[in-house]
């Protein structure tokens, strides 16, 4: 059995031991409660504290917890009321098009595949659930990037692979691309990412009016495509099932 890293424990303890009972503690009382030596305590606590996720009171210096650990509670919140209000419209959508539909979120300078409803017929398909997928090349990426100012520094500052000889890498291309999906609303991936597949995917909305993912449809060009154009009507359907969401989460009419 692999062994328990023992600083990591100990941090573990700290943060809980802060998020209970009187919630600011001095260094003498969460070394005495966890049974540790001050200076042990003390480079623990200075840790936690570069990452934000302990704060110090500058009067009484004591500890509390950090704003971090309520960002991301609060990104773990958000992703799980995301994917329960998407179920019924991805589903909707995946039926209407016919094609597979993808529910994904910003996570480490890429995003994340939080729901994944198959195409609807017998071929054999994948879940993709907890898969990656790059910021600059896809429908999904685009839109984070255009709508989210964290995605866009995370897409500009990345090196941006080129994938297919559509893929757009150039800073000025891309910014272009960018303002094209906040004109029109939507994001489009042909044949960027991977050769033969599209992409088209719509803007996730909370009550505060913030981008907090991105809804879209895949599948082959042959398909998603009509006389070299993305079909209008896939386009129509992904706005709405964005809406929708939108709605269910509070965000009012877009």
């Amino acid at each position: 059995m692999a062994r328990n890293i023992q600083s990591l424990e100990r941090a573990a303890a700290m943060l809980r031991l802060l998020a209970g009972g009187e919630r600011r503690l001095g260094l003498s009382d969460i070394a005495s409660s966890l049974g540790l030596a001050k200076g042990t305590a003390h480079g623990i606590l200075r840790t936690l504290q570069h990452e934000g996720f302990v704060e110090q009171e500058g009067a009484s210096g004591r500890y509390q917890l950090g704003a971090e650990l309520l960002r991301l509670g609060t990104t773990y919140l958000d992703v799980h009321e995301l994917r329960a209000r998407a179920l019924v419209w991805t589903d909707d959508l995946a039926r209407s098009s016919g094609e597979s539909v993808h529910l994904g979120v910003l996570h480490q300078q890429g995003v994340l595949i939080v729901h994944h409803v198959f195409r609807p017929d017998d071929s054999r398909q994948v879940l993709e659930i907890g898969a990656m997928q790059p910021l600059h090349s896809t429908a999904l990426g685009k839109v984070l990037s255009a709508y989210d100012p964290v995605a866009h520094s995370e897409a500009v500052e990345a090196d941006r692979t080129a994938f297919t000889d559509r893929t757009i890498c150039d800073p000025a291309g891309f910014e272009h691309v960018l303002d094209i999906t906040r004109a029109r609303g939507y994001a489009t991936d042909v044949e960027e990412t991977w050769e033969g597949v599209a992409a088209i995917a719509a803007p996730i909305h909370d009550r505060r009016r913030m981008p907090v993912g991105a809804v879209g449809t895949t599948g082959a060009v042959e398909r998603l495509c009509r006389d070299g154009e993305l079909r209008p009507e896939l386009v129509a359907a992904v706005r709405d099932c964005a809406r929708a969401v939108s709605r269910d989460l509070g965000a009012g009419r877009f």
